[in-house]
Formats: C-alpha cells, structure tokens, sequence
C-alpha cells in the first residue's frame, strides 16, 4: 500500500472510530411515488444516545455530541467524491436548485457512508454523491421550476428523506474518480433506472448490483425506481428550517 493509500486509510478510520450505530427500526417503507422526490410523513426519531467525541485525527473533526447534527460530509469522508447536480444547471431542469457545492447530511447517516466508502474502496471503487441534504425551500424551488408529479413531489404533500437529512443520491467512480458504467444517469426516469439490471449492459449491472449490496449492509435502502437513491433505515426527523452553508461548519 503505498502513502496515499494508508493516508485515505487512516482518514476513514477516524470518522468511524467516532461513529455510533443506533439499533435500527428495520427498514424504512418503500416510497410510494416514483420521482426526484417521494412524499413522506414524519418518522421516528433517531436513537437520543450521543455519539461519543471524535479524536480528530488526521484532520477529521470531532464527532458532534448529537448524532443527529447536520455536518458536511466532505469533513468527515474526505476523499469522497461530490458533484451536486442540482447546485448548477446540469440536472433535468436546466436550473440551479441551491447555491451551495457541498453535501450535507445528519452525523449517524454520514457514519454510515463512511461504512460504505470503505467497503467500496478496498473492491477499487469510491462513491460520489449527486444529491444529500435539500431544504424545503429548495425542494419547493424544484416542484415550481418542474411541477410534474410524475418526477416531482409536492411538497405540500409532506418531507422527503433529502428534507430529512438521511438520504443521499449517489453513484461509483473509480479510486482516481473516473466514472464507470452504471444502468443510467441520474434522473434518468425510464426503466433503465430500475433496480432490474436485465435490461442494462453486464458492467452496468454489475457495479449498480455492488452499490446496492454495500449501500445495504451499512444500513441503506434503496427505492426501487432509481438505483441511486438510497435512505438510512434509522429515519430523522425533517429539517424544514435548515438552509446549509458553504461558508459554516458543522451545524
């Protein structure tokens, strides 16, 4: 292994080292609506246990006493790739949705794709995020930019995971961040974007079928009508106030 390597190593080390793993209260319910955004109600909370304190090596913040805080997840898995569809205009609605380029997620959701990002890096894979945290207001901004409940949910209706703060969009690259072949591009809403990979190519099935098997074991579900979405079975309560910052810390 050579320096980089053990440097990307220890830096995932740290993060989970300060992680807890709440007992989970099984897998969350299958949305009922297909789209950038399925409507929720309000699910349980999250355990009230803290989390305890990180030890802030190798640059990796210390672990918030509420699990439940929102931190930016490049702080705590910094070597994971991100790419915000929705914070520029390469995204199925030709607009910008919000005006921040870093991935916001609840503290025990980010312990969890730690999880996953170490599962994936030792097969020769890092995950890179498309979507994470979406303030109500963004999601409204979203449903007026592209009001097709087909694809988009009405807010009006009730929270989604990415208002929760516990669901993230995301896909593979490769450990020097080049994409690989996946069943479709995001928000691509044909059937290719299924989880049935008969109708993909072999690679494409393969990698999404890896994604889903680690997504799963460190604590996600996916929804069945886009492979890249995927929620933490522990569900957070919404955060409709919450507006990240580039500029702010953890929250």
């Amino acid at each position: 292994m050579n320096k980089q390597s053990w440097i990307a190593a220890a830096l995932l080390l740290a993060v989970l080292a300060g992680c807890t793993s709440p007992a989970a209260d099984g897998p969350a319910a299958e949305d009922p609506a297909a789209g950038v955004e399925r409507t929720e109600e309000t699910g349980a909370g999250q355990s009230e246990d803290a989390a305890p304190a990180g030890t802030g090596d190798a640059g990796i913040p210390a672990a918030p006493q509420d699990t439940q805080s929102f931190v930016r997840v490049q702080d705590y898995i910094p070597d994971i790739a991100v790419d915000l569809r929705y914070a520029t205009e390469n995204n199925f609605t030709g607009s910008v949705i919000y005006d921040y380029g870093d991935a916001w997620l609840r503290y025990s959701t980010v312990c969890k794709l730690a999880d996953a990002q170490q599962q994936l890096k030792a097969q020769g894979y890092r995950l890179c995020i498309w979507d994470a945290f979406r303030s109500a207001r963004s999601q409204q901004k979203l449903w007026e930019t592209y009001p097709d409940g087909n694809y988009v949910a009405n807010p009006a209706n009730g929270y989604s995971g990415h208002t929760r703060g516990d669901t993230v969009d995301v896909t593979l690259v490769t450990l020097t961040g080049e994409p690989v072949e996946m069943p479709s591009g995001f928000d691509d809403f044909t059937a290719l974007a299924d989880r049935d990979y008969g109708d993909v190519s072999a690679a494409a099935g393969e990698h999404a079928a890896l994604l889903e098997s680690v997504m799963q074991d460190a604590g996600f579900t996916g929804y069945d009508k886009e492979w890249w979405h995927y929620s933490d079975n522990d569900r957070a309560q919404p955060a409709p106030d919450f507006e990240p910052s580039d500029k702010d810390g953890a929250a």
